[in-house]
């Protein structure tokens, strides 16, 4: 029961790293606390099965306090429910560490090779299941990845020498290195009786090393932002909470044009700066704009207006059923001059003023669409609120106005590719368009926004958010927030955002990081595996 009660503490440690509380340290220390419990302990070292139930425990509460915004209006099961499959994930990574622990924690010789070989051994085995759990099933779920809880952290900058999946390493192998040096600290030597200090203390290489990775990834050159780029991010808000929101279209349509319209005001008044380009959250016209006449016209009038194209998000039908790509339309009417442009004549009025679309490429499953539809509709009657979304296939690069934009709309701000691949084609702004209506004043919109501010720092690339309803955000190159909305209120972010400099190590290596720190866990396992069968488990150890 002890194990229990500290497994769960971890979770909750874990938990903690995010926002609303936003402790990047308790990840560290959330991690240490896994190793203590799962470490061979006297005559009594845990089987691979305990370390499972260990695993699980903490993923639960990890999850039941990271993401009860999933069940906020649909029911507190959903979140229960994905919980639990996210806490199978852990699962498997405590069956594997308590195998790389007992191998690495033997009494035997070169203990402090031993000890660093578990250490990253762990770090790697955990490398090995965020990684699958953010590719598998459906497309997988990465929210709530180590790195994602480091955005005010001092280990941030790694980010741009590997990406995410070096932020993660490091900081797990940290939490590995601090539980393996306590278990080593505490535990006697059964033949001397003296305590393996040596060994304890050979694990500060780790921190030392990260140290080490920090500093370099700070005076590695990054590219010179020599050019500007003025911006204006539009929160229209919605009318009301909830679910309720995807049948108040046209007031959340009127609510973008009002903000937008007083914006304008403001330009031809000359209190505010011409922008390049506008950009609108997702699901802001949810009326298609290119089969409603009277939306086409409205924007396009806007567009005219402001002498620059509006992002638009909007919900476009494939015409085979009610299918429906999840788009981002760079609306700019200036491409359509000498149209006819009274009310009731916008797109199709014999011009076409889209000049570039991306279609979200990471669906959702279980909000943007539904595996097993029937199955779970005739489980779950609220499944039937489930979209029909199918996944585009760009690369998620647009051009407005002259400027390459990568556009990662809502959850895709989450995967490594989604982000990555616009920019290493030449994106020098990535947008974020978002609707987080649907989750009220939960903490989703602020864990977004940490998960913008890693990829600013991971690309050097600065990060625009336009939230329906909030939190939307400018956030420079080096992760900082410039400016930020509140959230559900209309407001304009205008802003001048430098480009010209985009791209890290990481942005060139792509998921070469990954791949190499899976393999270490991997290889690790393996040398466990080998290690384990040759001294095999007594009488005394743990069932």
């Amino acid at each position: 029961m002890t194990r229990l009660a500290f497994a769960a503490a971890s979770g909750a440690l874990l938990a903690a790293s995010f926002p609303p509380v936003g402790l990047w340290w308790t990840a560290v220390l959330a991690i240490a606390l896994l190793v203590v419990v799962m470490a061979p302990s006297g005559d009594h070292p845990p089987r691979a099965r305990t370390g499972a139930l260990l695993g699980l425990v903490s993923g639960l509460v990890f999850f039941l306090l990271l993401v009860p915004w999933v069940g906020m209006y649909v029911g507190a099961y959903a979140s229960w429910g994905l919980s639990l499959v996210e806490a199978l994930y852990l699962a498997a990574f405590g069956a594997g560490t308590v195998v790389i622990l007992r191998a690495g924690l033997d009494p035997g010789p070169r203990p402090v090779a031993r000890a660093l070989g578990a250490v990253l051994g762990v770090a790697g085995w955990w490398s090995v299941w965020e990684w699958v759990r953010s590719s598998w099933p459906w497309g997988g779920f990465p929210w709530g990845r180590l790195a994602f809880g480091q955005a005010d952290g001092p280990l941030l900058p790694l980010a741009s020498l590997g990406g995410t999946p070096l932020l993660g390493f490091v900081v797990s192998a940290l939490g590995a290195a601090l539980g393996v040096a306590v278990v080593l600290l505490v535990r006697r030597d059964a033949d001397s009786g003296r305590r393996p200090v040596r060994a304890a203390a050979g694990l500060l290489a780790v921190p030392l090393v990260a140290v080490g990775l920090v500093a370099g990834a700070a005076l590695t050159p990054t590219g010179e932002h020599t050019e500007t780029v003025e911006v204006a991010v539009i929160q229209g808000n919605v009318p009301r909470l909830g679910l309720d929101f995807n049948a108040q279209r046209r007031a959340v349509l009127d609510n973008h044009l009002d903000v937008t319209a007083d914006y304008a005001d403001d330009v031809e008044a000359g209190t505010v700066a011409r922008p390049d380009l506008v950009l609108w959250p997702e699901n802001a016209s949810d009326i298609s704009p290119l089969d409603d006449r009277l939306a086409g016209a409205q924007i396009s009038a806007l567009s005219r207006r402001l002498d620059a194209p509006i992002l638009v998000g909007t919900v476009l039908p494939t015409g085979q059923g009610r299918e429906a790509t999840n788009s981002t339309l760079v609306w700019d009417a200036r491409a359509g001059e000498g149209a006819d442009d009274s009310e009731g004549a916008g797109a199709g009025a014999g011009s076409d003023p889209v000049a570039d679309r991306h279609d979200k490429k990471y669906i959702q499953p279980f909000g943007e669409w539904l595996p097993m539809r029937g199955l779970f509709e005739a489980l779950f009657p609220i499944a039937q609120s489930a979209g029909h979304f199918v996944p585009g296939d760009g690369d998620g690069l647009v051009t407005a106005n002259g400027v390459e934009l990568g556009v990662a709309i809502c959850f895709e701000i989450a995967f490594d590719a989604a982000a990555r691949e616009p920019l290493s084609r030449g994106a020098q702004i990535l947008t974020v368009p978002t609707n987080n209506a649907t989750f009220g004043h939960s903490a989703m919109t602020y864990q977004q926004l940490a998960m913008s501010r890693v990829r600013a720092v991971e690309h050097d690339v600065p990060v625009l958010i336009a939230a329906t309803s909030g939190v939307s955000a400018v956030i420079g190159p080096d992760g900082h927030v410039r400016q930020e909305t509140g959230i559900f209120e209309p407001a304009v972010l205008a802003a001048q955002v430098e480009v010209g400099g985009v791209g890290t190590v990481a942005t060139r290596l792509g998921g070469v990081p990954q791949a190499v720190s899976c393999l270490v866990g991997f290889v690790a396992l393996a040398w466990a595996l080998v290690h384990t069968r040759r001294r095999p488990v007594t009488r005394h150890e743990e069932t």
